[in-house]
Formats: structure tokens, sequence, C-alpha cells
């Protein structure tokens, strides 16, 4: 067995002429032991059946002793590095007569046995360079006073070792399926399932194993150890979700890949999935992303970017000993954004674009004759709507339009302009949009910032009402509208016929209240009142201003409500 050793524990190394049986291992005292984490930090001995963690410095290399008390004994040792590759050797000693109890009949200490033989050449058990999770494993080992020695070239890492003459009741690690590789049951712009086949430990031998998906946009993992080394130390593993619901953190906002504080909340990066670990100030973000799952052995990643290549990682951790086991990782890239069709503008004529929740249009203006500047008159018929626009690919203008908006930009000969629009995330946008090289075209009317009306209560009667509105230094026509309506009508339903894009043809002649023209040079004067008469007592009316441009378009001002006194 390997014999477990600090300044207070002593070996002893009988030798024997008498056929040797095989060890077994002092279960209570390695119990005690392997409790007392301090017993085997920073310490050169490795424990039989205990995974260590440890640190090398780059091109320092660290030596780990144990003893194999008796011939013919089973060994295992495996090796994980986790953020750098490493170089390491197993080597075996004899162990020096003096060591055996028929010297003089007391025991040597290990740190006396290694003062006298390190300066010797052991045999060489075997070697290993590179990044894999990498193991020895013999069913008969001779005995003797067995090295490790690991050295890393690349850069300062951490690594883990676990040694056992148990191997085969100990089994830390989860066992891998006959084909341990992950699938990719599905795929899509923005998701892809995946599928593996469960841990034997788990379904033969009933053992707690849970899957933990790492998710990254550049390389698979050999281990989970390198995996932990990629993320900052305060990035525990997220709780297995509860059956039945999705929940979100990279909101991959990141990754695409969004938020640290949204572990707790349903819905986003991740079908049952999780939040990017935190980083440290002191490191740069890393695009990568680790959820554990329960025992669950199909999961779809959601929320990520179209036409991106992702790299998938599995481990089946051991939730009694923490210990872990690799899939084989795959990769998959995401489908293509569908292609969208771009809608050709014409110098001067306006475009009505309908846009879906949250969707986009592409449209393309591509001046047929040299020119100075170019002109995006924008209305948004519902609620606020983004633009940008590029020419020849580069940006130069974003913003949200709300109302009538007018941009002027600087032209280029031969330029090409692309213009995005981008609907709103309550509903459905509408809007009319006009390009032109001509200055002087403006079809759209132009609108104060303040288009509500106002309704004065005291010159309220039982058959009129006395309404203001603000105007501009433009000369516009205007025209107001009145339609009776129910006591209970509300703001939510005249919200839903706000659509300011439809125009006085819409309306009923009845419904004509008067049209005027109007008009201020002193824009704090630019404000006209009317009363409008002839209306029942005690009853509701909805009143719509429109305002008509000199190309015969039209934007409608807020609707206002209003009612007429009951008694006079």
């Amino acid at each position: 067995m390997l014999l477990l050793c600090c300044p207070l524990l002593l070996l002893l190394l009988p030798l024997s002429s008498r056929p040797q049986k095989l060890p077994t291992r002092d279960e209570e005292l390695f119990q005690m032991q392997i409790r007392d984490k301090a017993f085997f930090h920073d310490s050169s001995v490795i424990p039989d059946g205990a995974e260590i963690s440890s640190y090398l410095f780059r091109d320092t290399p660290k030596r780990y002793f144990f003893v194999v008390e008796e011939d013919n004994t089973p060994l295992a040792v495996t090796v994980t590095p986790c953020d750098a590759p490493l170089e390491w050797k197993l080597s075996v000693q004899e162990l020096p007569e003096e060591a055996s109890g028929e010297g003089s009949g007391e025991p040597e200490p290990l740190e006396q046995q290694k003062q006298q033989i390190t300066n010797e050449e052991g045999t060489e058990l075997f070697s290993y360079k590179g990044n894999d999770v990498e193991y020895f494993v013999s069913s008969s080992s001779p005995s003797g006073l067995y090295q490790l020695d690991l050295l890393s070239t690349e850069k300062d890492t951490h690594f883990k070792v676990y040694a056992t003459t148990t191997p085969e009741s100990d089994q830390p690690y989860p066992e891998l399926p006959y084909d341990p590789r992950i699938d990719v049951t599905s795929l899509g712009r923005t998701t892809v399932t995946l599928a593996w086949k469960p841990s034997p430990t788990a379904s033969l031998l009933k053992q707690p194993i849970q899957y933990c998906i790492v998710i990254n946009k550049e390389h698979n993992f050999k281990s989970l150890c390198a995996v932990e080394a990629k993320l900052s130390s305060d990035d525990a593993f997220m709780m297995a979700p509860k059956p039945g619901l999705d929940f979100s953190p990279f909101d991959f906002a990141h990754f695409g890949f969004p938020s640290d504080n949204n572990s707790g909340k349903e819905r986003g990066f991740l079908k049952s999935s999780a939040k990017f670990g935190r980083q440290t100030s002191s490191k740069p973000r890393v695009d990568l992303h680790k959820v554990c799952i329960g025992n669950k052995n199909i999961f779809t990643v959601s929320d990520l970017k179209p036409d991106t290549q992702y790299y998938f990682d599995m481990f089946a951790v051991n939730t009694n000993t923490n210990m872990s086991t690799a899939y084989v990782g795959t990769f998959a890239r995401t489908k293509e954004e569908a292609k969208q069709k771009t809608v050709e503008l014409k110098d001067g004529k306006v475009t009505d674009v309908f846009i879906k929740r949250k969707g986009a249009k592409f449209l393309r203006f591509a001046p047929v004759s040299s020119h100075q500047k170019v002109t995006f008159s924008v209305h948004s018929c519902l609620d606020a709507v983004q633009i940008q626009v590029r020419r020849d690919g580069k940006l130069l203008l974003s913003q949200n339009v709300e109302g009538v908006r007018q941009f002027q930009l600087r032209g280029k000969a031969k330029a090409k302009y692309l213009i995005r629009l981008k609907g709103s995330k309550k509903g459905a946008s509408m809007l009319k949009i006009l390009a032109t090289t001509r200055p002087n075209k403006q079809l759209f009317p132009s609108l104060p910032e303040d288009t509500r009306i106002k309704a004065f209560d005291k010159l309220r009667s039982c058959s009129s009402v006395t309404v203001a509105w603000l105007g501009t230094q433009e000369r516009n026509k205007f025209c107001i509208y009145k339609r009776e309506v129910d006591d209970n009508y509300n703001e939510e339903q005249k919200k839903r016929e706000q659509n300011q894009c439809l125009g006085p043809e819409t309306r009923k002649k009845s419904e004509k209240v008067l049209c005027k023209y109007f008009h201020s040079q002193n824009i704090q004067k630019a404000v006209t009142t009317e009363t409008i008469r002839g209306l029942q007592p005690g009853k509701s009316y909805l009143l719509d201003v429109y305002v008509i441009g000199h190309g015969g378009h039209s934007v409608k001002y807020q609707s206002k409500l209003v009612k007429t006194r009951r008694f006079c």
C-alpha cells in the first residue's frame, strides 16, 4: 500500500523470505488522515486513495514520494494538468537493506530513507508530456520507494494527483460509457441540443453522478480542472435547475454571451442554463460558460450567436468524491441568420415599412447622381424604433426615433447607404421613411416637441369643449376630428388607436370639425385654440388633430379624451 507519512509517522518496511501477502490499507488510519487536509498540504508525500491539488512554478520541478510496502501490489497513479501541459515521470527505487526490520530493529522515517537513496537513479516506469489526463496502472507493482517528478515549462500552473493501491475498490472517477462522445441532435441559429450516454457509475453502480457542461468559442477542454483554472476563483458551480424550468444567467448578454446578477432568473442563455463566471478585475473576461444540470443526459444551449462556432465539453462528476471524468468534447457552428430581403429606396419617394416585434428590416439607398447631402426623414407610427445608417459599411447614424425625425448626412459620390430599422420590444412597429438628395424635399410636416392636446376644464360646457395645441414656425394645415365614445373608454383603448400614420382620409366626413392653417415666427407663441361645438351633454369624445405637410403627408397629434358637462 502507499504509506502515509508526516514527521510523526514512521514507516516500518519488513523484509521477509516468506511468501508475501497482498497488502490491505489501514482504512481507519486512512480516513483519519484524509480528513486532516493540512496533513498533506504542501507535502511531498502522496496519500493513498485521496486526490491532492498543488501548484507548479514554471521551470521549477517538483517531486513527490510514496512507498509500496510489498511486491505484487496493484497500483494506479493519475495526473491531471489544469491550465498548462506537464512533463511527469514515475520511477521506483529499491529500499535500502537498513530499512528492514532485520537491521537495528528500529524503523526509519521516510525522510531519512529519501535522503539515503534520492541520489540514486531509479527505474523509470512511465513518463508523459502533454495536457491530457494520463494514467499509470499496474496490477502487480514491486515494493520500493516511488518518485513522481513533475515539471511545467510553459507557465505557472495547477495540477492534481491521485494514487491508490486499491484501484478496483476505490473507483473515485466516474466511468465513461462505451461511446463517450457528445452528440449534436439539433442545430439552429441560436440553439444547439446535446445528448450523451449516461455514465455506468450512475446507471449500474448507482453512485451519485451529475453532469456539467462547458461552452466556449475557443477550444475543447481536457479536464474540469482546466475549466476551473480559466474562471475566477469565486465562480462556483451552479446548482441543477428545478425540473421543468428553464433559466438564464452568457443574461452569455454575454456570450452572446448577459449579467452577473441573473443566476436565479428564468429564461436566457441556456435551456436549463447558467451565467458566465465572474472575472476578477485583474483578469480579462473569459468567454466561457459552465453549468451543472444534475443527472439529465440531454441539454439545449440557447441564446447563442448565429453563424458562430462553439465548443462543447461534458464532465461526469461524482458528487461524493467531487472527482470528474471528461467525455469526448465536440463542436458545432450555429446556422446563419436568415437573409433579410433588402428594400430599395427611391429618391424622394415615401416607403411604408412594417416590422415584427423585436424584428428588423434592411433598406438600401443608392443615389443615381452625385450629391453633397442626403436626408432621411422617418415617421414612426407607433412606438419608438431604432435607425442605423451605414455608408459603404461605415456607421454614420444610430438613434431611436419617436414621431417624426429628420437626419441630414454628408454625401459622397457613388455612395451606397444601408439602413437598418429595429422594431420595438413592446409590439409590432410601423413607419414611413423618405430618403432624398434634394435638401428642400420635405414631405413630412414639422412637429413641435410636445404633440399633446390640452383641454380647458373651466371652458367646458354641456355642448362644447375648448382645446389648444402647439404649432411650429412653418405654415401647415391643421384638421381636427371628433368621435363619440362610450363612457368606459379608457387610456388603454386610446393607446391602441395611436397610429400616427393614419391620416384624415381614414376618418368619416361626419367626424370632421374643421381645418385651418397656422404658424408663428415666435415659437413661444406658436399655440392655437379651438372651441368644438354641437356636442351632447354628459358625453365622452375622442379628439384628434392632424397636421398636413406640403407633400400631403399627415401626422396625428396625441389623441385627447374629453367629456361635456352633464348639467349646465
